[in-house]
Parts: structure tokens; sequence; C-alpha cells
């Protein structure tokens, strides 16, 4: 790769990360500028964006429920939202070209159903890196976003197959067989491949080799092998190790999606402005997502941070537009047209997702009017029941903490995980551990009421922003106890205090000082 492109994206990803936006806006100017100079992506950064799509399909299905994807406001939110949309859309594309606009004036009725179905996905890549750096991929409006996500994926994927006559091959009826036949295979060679290099290297065989390359091999799309592979792995207890060993390399990768994306042509006056349009009516479609999801139940906050997730045009929808310039449909102009507005809705999207939680609490009176009288069953905030020290972040920290403090203070302690697998998994082994959201503000004004004599909190959380997130709701909320939270580094720890943390320790220090004891006492013993 040109040591220029690599030069450019680190000095604007850097410059945005400064100012509280993700690196990933950066990166997207970074494309831009470079093909402003001149420069082109080539095949190698082209192949390296295509490899971090895949890894990021199949690091998807390693977290993935499958159970999620049959819940009425993911299939059903999905394809009501699609369908709503191609039909807003489709007729006010199909206006516009009776007006005699500039690349509108060119499209009949069907291209212009066309066009609109290539506007109504939202983009994967963006949901799931936003969601990571918040820490709310299990949460439930990460879950039903990803969901919705993962089925426009499989109505992309639907479309891909049929708009070009290229059925798959006969040899695709066998891949169930052939997927239960891999699995136990896969299951044992995981564990077998331990750690660090040889678990990703594992990774990759398993994403790109038989996800990827088999499903490609029978006439299926690649990505929708990778995704599908990372599904049969995830039942695993190693597949959240693996999903972590994977994390460096896919992001490094991605780094490349969003150069080409910028790079992908020089815009015209005219094409900057049929963008621009497009961006305009984005909100439409973030409206659309918000009344269908309060229809089904979730509250207005999850409504509000699923859809803001949503609030952008998607890399399926640029495929769609090449699918139809290569059949001759659109004017190849539409390809630079729905990269600049992908673009763009991503820059917008980003500090909008930053803020979703301030959004809320801003307009909170006027989004609640359109939740409905019941609520969804895993969307409602909890009552302690009299717990006065709360662990939230039941991983391997906060199971360890649960376990000493339940032990010195009995059921007076209580865990929280926004992971229902993580919730029913600890239920059964006996802990007092509940479903919630520590970083939904609505969860803390309910959970925190001042006749409470409340003493503890320890936010065990395994992302840095979702501990900082829960923290400063507690300040808020005017927490009488005192909070403790884990961190990884000495910044995170400064960030933590700053934010009404009254201890923030470590990880790896901690765990230092704790073997450093465990040996004195060994020592000691003999």
């Amino acid at each position: 790769m040109d040591p220029m492109l690599i030069t450019v994206a680190f000095i604007l990803g850097f410059i945005v990360r400064q100012v509280g936006l993700p690196p990933l806006v950066g990166f997207l100017a970074a494309g831009f500028l470079l093909n402003g100079l001149g420069f082109e992506g080539g095949e190698t950064l082209q192949t390296f964006a295509d490899l971090g799509v895949t890894l990021l399909l199949f690091s998807i299905g390693l977290k993935l429920d499958l159970k999620s994807l049959a819940k009425p406001e993911v299939w059903a939110g999905a394809s009501i939202h699609m369908a709503a949309t191609v039909v807003a859309f489709g007729i006010g594309i199909f206006g516009l070209g009776l007006t005699g606009l500039p690349f509108f004036a060119d499209l009949d009725f069907p291209l212009a159903v066309l066009v609109a179905f290539a506007l109504s996905f939202s983009s994967t890549v963006f949901a799931v890196k936003i969601l990571e750096e918040k820490g709310e991929v299990g949460a439930m409006h990460g879950r039903v976003a990803i969901g919705i996500l993962i089925m426009q994926d499989i109505y992309a994927v639907l479309f891909l197959t049929f708009s070009l006559g290229k059925l798959p091959s006969p040899w695709a009826v066998l891949v169930p067989a052939a997927l239960f036949c891999l699995k136990p295979i896969l299951y044992r060679l995981m564990p077998r491949s331990w750690h660090g290099e040889l678990l990703l290297l594992f990774g990759l065989f398993a994403a790109l080799v038989t996800g990827a390359g088999g499903f490609e091999l029978v006439g299926l799309k690649a990505d929708l092998g990778a995704l599908i592979l990372g599904v049969l792995l995830a039942g695993h207890e190693k597949s959240s190790e693996l999903a972590k060993t994977l994390m460096g390399f896919k992001d490094l990768l991605l780094v490349g999606f969003f150069l080409t994306i910028g790079l992908a042509g020089a815009p015209t006056m005219a094409a900057i402005g049929v963008a621009a349009l497009l961006v305009a009516v984005t909100p439409l479609k973030v409206a659309i997502f918000y009344l269908l999801l309060t229809r089904f139940r979730l509250r207005a906050r999850s409504s509000l941070l699923a859809s803001l997730s949503l609030a952008n045009y998607s890399e399926f929808g640029l495929i769609v537009a090449a699918v139809g310039a290569s059949q001759g449909w659109l004017a190849s102009e539409w390809l630079v047209i729905i990269a600049l507005a992908l673009s763009a809705t991503f820059i917008i999207a980003s500090p909008l997702n930053t803020t979703a939680d301030a959004l809320y609490v801003r307009y909170r009176e006027k989004l609640c009017r359109f939740e409905t009288d019941t609520r969804h069953p895993d969307d409602q905030p909890i009552d302690p029941s009299g717990a006065t020290i709360g662990v939230f972040g039941m991983g391997r920290i906060g199971t360890m903490a649960y376990d000493f403090l339940r032990d010195k203070y009995d059921e007076t302690v209580i865990g929280v995980d926004f992971d229902k697998k993580t919730v029913s998994d600890h239920f059964a082994a006996g802990r007092r551990v509940v479903f919630g959201d520590p970083t939904d503000p609505d969860f803390w004004s309910r959970v925190v009421r001042p006749e409470k004599a409340a003493r503890l909190v320890l936010l065990a959380m395994p992302e840095h922003q979702a501990n900082l997130t829960a923290a400063r709701h507690l300040g808020e909320v005017g927490f009488p106890g005192r909070i403790t939270a884990i961190a990884q580094f000495d910044d995170q720890v400064k960030e933590l205090r700053e934010a009404g943390v009254h201890a923030a320790f470590n990880v790896y220090n901690e765990a230092g000082l704790g073997f450093a004891e465990h040996a004195c006492e060994v020592l000691e013993g003999h």
C-alpha cells in the first residue's frame, strides 16, 4: 500500500479522534482528500477493503444469536422499513425525474425503484463499528440494529443472485449438510489452536477459506458464507476470544474500506447537489425506523439509539448501483453520487450516535409520546429489590468481584449485564444477576432512589466507553454511594475519575499486584 495512503489516513483519523469523533470519519475524509490529489486506490487497497468487510461479517456471526432474527422487531421491522422506504423514495425520485433534474431525468419508474432500493440499506460496517466503540453491541438497541442489518444483508444477497442472473451451483443444496459435518471438526480445532497467532490463523481460515471461499465455490455470496461460519462457531466457549483476537486485524483492514469510499470517483457539482439532496431525506429513514420500533413496543431510548445507528446509507447501496451500472440500467455517475451520500451520512451520523444519550435526555418527553402502553419484555428497566451493592458487567472480572462480595455481604449484592445469554448462564449458576443496560439513563433513574441505602457500584464492563457513560449517568441522578470502575490504560483511569468515579483500577496493574501477593503467600507458607 502507498505510504501516502497510510500517512494521510493516520493524520486525519488522529485529528478527528481528538475532537471526539470516531476515526472512521477521518478515514473517509482521507479518501476524498487523496482522490482530490489524484491518488487511486488500486487492487491492493480494494482487496484489504473486501477482506475487512468479510471479517466484519464473520465477527458479527460470532456474536449472533440466531433466535434474535426470528423476533418481530427484527424480521418484520427490517422488511416493513425496506418496503416503506422503497415506496416513498421511489415515488420521490420518479417525481424529481419528471421535473428534468440532472441524473433523475434519465430514470423511468422501475429504475427509480432500483435507486430507492439501493438507498433503503443501512451500513453494517458503520453501525457495528459505532456500537463496538460504545460497548453497546449486546444492548437491546444494539442487538435489534444488528439483526435488522443482517436481514437487509439477506435481501441484498437475494437481489445480487437474481439481478445478475447467476443462480447458485446445484452443489449449493449440499451446503447445510456440509456445515453440519464441519461444525464438530471446527469445534475440535478451535480450542487446540490455543491463543495468539495460531488462533488468528484459525479465524482467517474459518472466515476466508471455509466460509467465504466455500460459499463462492458453489455460487453463493462469499460474505454470506463468512457470516454463517461465524454463526456456526458462536456457540463455542472460545468464540469470544476468537472475536477479540481478530479485532485489531479486522479494524486495520476496514481502514481500507473507508478509504475506497472516498477514492471511488471525482464528483461534479451536479453530482454533489444530488448527493446533498439524498442526504437531506435521510431523516425520513430514521423516522420510519423510530416509528416502527416503538410500534414493536421498544422504549423510546432503545428505538432512538437503534434508529440513529441505522441513520446512513450503505455499502450495499454502492453494490446495487454497481450492478445497475454494469447491466446498463444506471449511469456510472450514480456510483459517485451514492458514494458521496454514503460518506456524508457517515460523517453526520457519527456525532449523532456519540451524543445519542444526550439527545434522548433533551427530547425525552417528546420521544416518549410515541411509546406504546406495554413494553417489550426484553426492554424494561429493573428494580434491584433491596440490593445495596451492584456489579455491572458480569464478565470474568465482574464475576470474580460478585462472588467475593456475595460471600462477604450475602444477598445485598446484585449483578447486572445487558447480554441475555450471560444473564441466563449466571442465573443457572445460582447468581443473582438481572438483565439491564447501565448505559441507559432511564435505567439509573429507575434504580437509584434517595430512600434506598445504595452503598457501592462496581463498573466492570469490558468497554471503557460503557463504564464512562454509566459513571456519568450515576452523577446525573445523584447516586449517594461509592463508584468504582476498571480500565485498561492509565488515561482511561484519569477519564473515569474526572467523570466522578471514586476509585478506578488498571486491570493489568491490579493483576500484577494480585499475582505478587499470591507469590508472597506461597513463599511465606514455605
